[in-house]
């Protein structure tokens, strides 16, 4: 070597935990973006900087890739189910306002719904989604509704959710896209009173 060469750096070493969480967040922008069939493994990975290989070392298989993808949405973007579950309890018209808001036109649709609507095609998301639902959303809501048919309320209260958000965020259907906050809670807030009260 001479005297004006300079050694090579060594490589370096690579964040194993960095690079896990770089494929996961590139896969749920892919899912959130394109859905379970619409997201390529390539993709993904070229999305985190790293190989294919790479990524299936990391989660084994695709499906497993959007299980884990599907699980750290509904974690990172739980906004109404912390309210549900607060010890002293939401009103109906507490959880329609807190919807109506995260809900605005302007705004972007939360990651783990849109996962959830662009998956929704392929059956086998579909389970996987089914499963995480009720695990971590439909089981632990229906834990704090006392009274009869707790789970089917339950249910009924996702359904009403998911369908609000859609409606009004997705598709941007006039009536709930252009219609005064104080307005759609005092419609919606009685609807969940309903079922939080299960008369």
């Amino acid at each position: 070597m001479s005297p004006r060469q300079t050694p090579e750096p060594p490589p370096r070493r690579r964040d194993a935990a960095a690079t896990r969480q770089a494929i996961l967040d590139s896969a749920r922008a892919a899912f959130a973006r394109a859905g379970y069939d619409g997201a390529g493994v390539r993709e993904i990975a070229a999305g985190a900087g790293v190989t294919a290989m790479l990524v299936n070392r990391y989660f084994g298989s695709k499906e497993a890739l959007f299980t884990e993808a599907v699980e750290a949405g509904m974690v990172a973007t739980a906004v109404l189910l912390p309210r549900l579950l607060a010890s002293e309890g939401i009103s109906g018209r507490e959880l329609a306002a807190t919807l109506i808001e995260i809900t605005k036109t302007e705004e972007t649709p939360l990651e783990g719904f849109q996962i959830m609507l662009r998956s929704a095609g392929s059956a086998r998301a579909a389970a996987i989604a089914r499963e995480l639902i009720e695990k971590h959303q439909l089981k632990p809501i229906a834990a704090t509704l006392e009274g009869a048919l707790a789970p089917q309320r339950a249910a009924l209260m996702l359904s009403l959710i998911a369908g609000f958000q859609m409606m009004r965020q997705t598709i941007g259907l006039a009536p709930l896209a252009k219609a005064r906050a104080a307005a759609l809670a005092d419609a919606l807030g009685p609807l969940f009173q309903h079922l939080i009260d299960g008369d």
